[in-house]
């Protein structure tokens, strides 16, 4: 029997890797030409080059789903359209054993999405956000390469950068009164965090007079000034902020569970946080479903088609399943009921189907 997992595994674990390793190359590809478009100043061919390469580990991780149900069609599809399956079934192993032969190398996929889910891709797409914001912000304030805004009490803030060390570069700040009028604008090159708050310095200030009437001739003028250095007193940690440069689904279970907590202590919204959050954490089983399926499919309706048939097919599952998640999980905000049942739907839905296809084939 070792003999056979060992076989079956290679097969498995072959076809998952091409099919990986060739969508990943090129998305990246794509993605390069795409960089390409805003080449210009100091975010040279060289950054766009890196800023892709430094992507890698996020495309390869969003690609696993997909890529383990094709990966197994085309494996199994290999030994099936040379009746290697049939051998096996008649010499006594049943489509259980075989199932359970299949499902011991993706246990190795799925540690491979966990790590590099949780200890991978966090930091490398938050140094890729970095690089190509600092590289294309330089010294401005609010620039289109970074559109990450964020409310802390009764400020509103804009930060273009964030340093993998911690730092920022570029925060816009506008600070609110009580009466939602604003107070304050500014603008700082950079900061750091020191000792429980902000060290900001190089700073350009705004600050506005409250409204007492129009007509109140004792109504302070506006006043700008330049500020070398300000500390500045924040929730906000060089942690949490490394959460909000990068997008929920590339952070880890750890992370989008402590800025989710942060949010809804802030009185702000953390659904998609939430969803985000269930669907790191049921991405096993969700790999597990969709290997099921790729199983069921080969002793079932795609025994003895060809290879190309077989390649139609689980593309168009995989996306199936990826849109239904995208789908449900915005549902779910907007219904109010749990992200976790959203992400779970089309896991379970997978489970029946591969099931219910593999005792018809018994």
């Amino acid at each position: 029997m070792k003999l056979l997992d060992l076989y079956v595994a290679r097969h498995v674990l072959g076809g998952f890797l091409v099919v990986l390793l060739v969508v990943a190359g090129l998305d990246m590809l794509f993605a390069l030409v795409e960089e390409l478009k805003d080449v210009q100043g100091d975010y040279t061919f060289a950054a766009a080059v890196k800023y892709v390469l430094l992507t890698l580990p996020r495309r390869l991780y969003e690609f696993i789903p997909l890529s383990s149900l094709i990966g197994c069609l085309l494996g199994l599809g290999i030994l099936a359209s040379s009746s290697e399956l049939t051998v096996m079934r008649a010499a006594g192993v049943s489509t259980l054993g075989i199932v359970v032969s299949v499902m011991k190398p993706v246990l190795l996929i799925i540690v491979l999405a966990l790590g590099l889910g949780e200890f991978v891709v966090p930091h490398t797409e938050q140094q890729a956000q970095s690089h190509r914001q600092v590289m294309r912000t330089g010294n401005a304030a609010i620039h289109n390469a970074s559109k990450v805004w964020h409310r802390d009490n009764m400020t509103f803030l804009h930060i273009n950068a964030v340093i993998p060390d911690g730092s920022v570069r570029g925060i816009t700040r506008y600070e609110f009164n009580e009466d939602l009028s604003l107070a304050r604008s500014s603008f700082a090159r950079s900061g750091h965090y020191e000792n429980g708050e902000w060290v900001l310095t190089d700073i350009r200030e705004t600050r506005f007079p409250e409204v007492r009437g129009a007509a109140d001739p004792a109504a302070e003028a506006i006043r700008t000034a330049q500020v070398e250095r300000e500390v500045w007193q924040s929730g906000l940690t060089p942690e949490l902020l490394r959460v909000v440069m990068v997008k929920p689904g590339n952070l880890s279970i750890s992370g989008l569970l402590a800025y989710s907590d942060y949010l809804t202590e802030q009185g702000l919204a953390s659904a998609q946080y939430r969803v985000a959050f269930w669907t790191k954490v049921l991405l096993p089983l969700a790999i597990f479903a969709l290997v099921l399926v790729a199983v069921s499919f080969i002793f079932g309706p795609l025994r003895s088609v060809t290879l190309g048939q077989r390649l139609i097919t689980g593309i168009i599952v995989g996306l199936a399943f990826k849109l239904s998640q995208d789908i449900l999980g915005p549902t779910s905000t907007v219904f109010g009921f749990s992200p976790f049942i959203a992400v779970l739907i089309p896991i379970l839905v997978c489970i029946g189907v591969g099931f219910w296809l593999l005792n018809r084939a018994r």
